[in-house]
């Protein structure tokens, strides 16, 4: 099958798929994480309207996830939450039968429409949290393919003991204002990638 991870730089989905012999290929403004020839550096619309097979989309969340809702004012009234609402639903709207678009909580369950699931990392052998949006259109919903239990600490690893959110790189713990955050963050789970690839790469 011919699969496009859109907005995707570090090159997991990509490679999942790959692996399992799907021709997949990622696209991105930005280079691959591991200089992949199977990296399209350059803007999505290049090569969003070819013939995929599948498209999985993982938009921008800056302006879109509530985590960030303290600065929606000001994003309403300089253009940059439509913006991007505009890109996500440029998506939404592709003339493909089987789409995929990945986000965490925000507005686009209300300006669009709710999310077909949310998904967990822990659910896919990470012990992690990070609440996550699947709207999918013509594929079946993930499933979870090892569920973990909350470690006896209370909180899961990228978490403090009061539930704040934490990031580790390199065995360091780095702030959320720290410039590598965004992209780090963007990262998909090797698990939930390894579940995109085997359940969706099937001809449905």
């Amino acid at each position: 099958m011919k699969i496009l991870a859109a907005c995707e730089c570090s090159g997991t989905v990509r490679d999942a798929f790959r692996k399992l012999g799907h021709d997949a290929w990622s696209c991105d403004i930005l280079p691959s994480f591991s200089d992949s020839k199977y990296h399209y550096q350059c803007d999505i619309d290049e090569v969003l309207y070819q013939f995929w097979d599948v498209v999985i989309a993982f938009p921008p969340c800056t302006n879109l996830a509530v985590s960030g809702s303290k600065y929606f004012a000001q994003k309403i009234a300089d253009g940059r939450q439509q913006q991007g609402i505009d890109f996500f639903m440029k998506f939404a709207n592709l003339d493909c039968q089987k789409v995929v678009i990945e986000n965490p909580v925000g507005i686009m369950s209300s300006k669009w429409r709710k999310p077909n699931q949310i998904i967990q990392p822990y659910e896919y052998g990470h012990p992690e949290s990070k609440k996550t949006c699947l709207w999918i259109k013509g594929l079946p919903n993930l499933k979870p393919t090892k569920i973990l239990t909350l470690p006896e600490c209370g909180h899961w690893n990228n978490q403090t003991k009061e539930g704040q959110n934490k990031l580790l790189v390199n065995g360091i713990w780095i702030g959320f204002n720290d410039p590598r955050t965004p992209r780090l963050r963007a990262k998909t789970y090797q698990g939930i990638a390894d579940a995109m690839a085997e359940q969706w790469g099937i001809n449905q």
